[in-house]
């Protein structure tokens, strides 16, 4: 999934200079290597796969315009972070959103929802797909990253990452996932160093105490990986609560953005997975996908009149050993993220 990264070295001179000339093809070519990345540390600011889209063109469009005043005294890489991280920043702090304080009751008459739920901590969360993630380095310029970059792009990671303050969250990122000095974090994002290292220390407490201590997860494509999924599907398909609740660990955590409910452990699982029954019987087909380094599905569920298979959401599932520790559902608008279509045939 991931790459080793490359050494960082300094922009080709002539290609610079020609970009700096107002060429944008030689603009691209200078970024374009750095695109991937960019988006990713968009994504992990702010939580939304939308939002990261929009937010590197933003990005890019800054570069572009203060690409005279680079002066080559950072690499490119380094620069382009400056301005993506800064850019989150700004948008962080101008955005609304905040997780949610209480859960909701449930419509009147809905009749599916448990009696049992913990208030939603981030709503606007969305999956990044694995496919975005080919070809990244799989870690910082140097030894100072303190995460490996499958556990950096899992939800659990993001979600207890949108509980930090926006600062921190920079902070961290920079530090512990991209690997940089703090000397260096102090520069991008116009800090004192020991404000950094405040910061840091805060931040870590926070992620410390959200990191969930577990077994493993096995390794992507593994056959160990593909023998759990098996099994998930065959519990999910055949509609068996115990059998689906029997591949999860006892602190299972489900949940499903933007809705603010969430289920930890077995027993609310159960309960919860017993409630929506009916709802859950009318998908019929799970179409497979990865996001954030875990497998994935499109739910269709069959319309009883037309019997067309209509998207209705997303599955994502965290492995622990051979045990599943969380499965988060997001609407079904994200499966356009993916590729996958709204409708199919039934027999398709």
């Amino acid at each position: 999934m991931f790459r080793k990264v490359r050494e960082t070295v300094s922009a080709d001179p002539d290609l610079l200079y020609r970009a700096r000339s107002g060429d944008r093809d030689a603009f691209a070519e200078l970024v374009e290597p750095f695109r991937g990345e960019l988006h990713l540390l968009c994504y992990r600011m702010l939580g939304s796969l939308q939002d990261a889209e929009d937010t590197l063109q933003e990005v890019l469009l800054a570069a572009w315009l203060g690409l005279e005043g680079f002066e080559g005294r950072s690499s490119v890489r380094t620069w382009l972070h400056r301005i993506a991280t800064n850019r989150c920043l700004n948008a962080l702090r101008s955005s609304s959103r905040r997780p949610a304080a209480t859960a909701k009751p449930a419509p009147s008459g809905a009749g599916w929802e448990p009696e049992t739920a913990l208030p939603g901590e981030v709503p606007w969360l969305q999956p990044y797909p694995d496919l975005l993630l080919e070809g990244l380095p799989d870690a910082g310029p140097s030894p100072e990253a303190r995460y490996e970059s499958r556990e950096a792009v899992s939800l659990a990671f993001l979600t207890a990452l949108q509980l930090l303050p926006p600062n921190q969250r920079a902070v961290l990122l920079l530090r512990d996932v991209l690997g940089y000095r703090a000397a260096e974090v102090a520069d991008l994002l116009d800090l004192t160093e020991s404000a950094v290292t405040s910061a840091l220390k805060r931040a870590r407490v926070t992620l410390d105490a959200k990191r969930a201590p577990g077994s493993p997860a096995p390794a992507p494509g593994s056959p160990q990986e593909q023998e759990l999924t098996d099994r998930f599907v065959a519990a999910f398909l055949s509609h068996d609560v115990e059998a689906l609740i029997a591949l999860m660990t006892d602190d299972v955590w489900v949940r499903m953005p933007p809705l603010p409910f969430e289920y930890r452990g077995a027993g609310d699982a159960r309960r919860f997975f017993t409630a929506i029954q009916p709802h859950r019987s009318r998908i019929t087909r799970l179409v497979p996908t990865r996001a954030n380094g875990c497998p994935a599905w499109a739910e269709y569920a069959r319309d009883p009149v037309t019997g067309v298979l209509h998207c209705v959401g997303l599955l994502v599932a965290a492995y622990a050993g051979e045990q599943i520790s969380e499965l988060t559902h997001f609407e079904a608008a994200v499966a356009a993220m993916f590729g996958l279509p709204r409708t199919m045939a039934e027999k398709a």
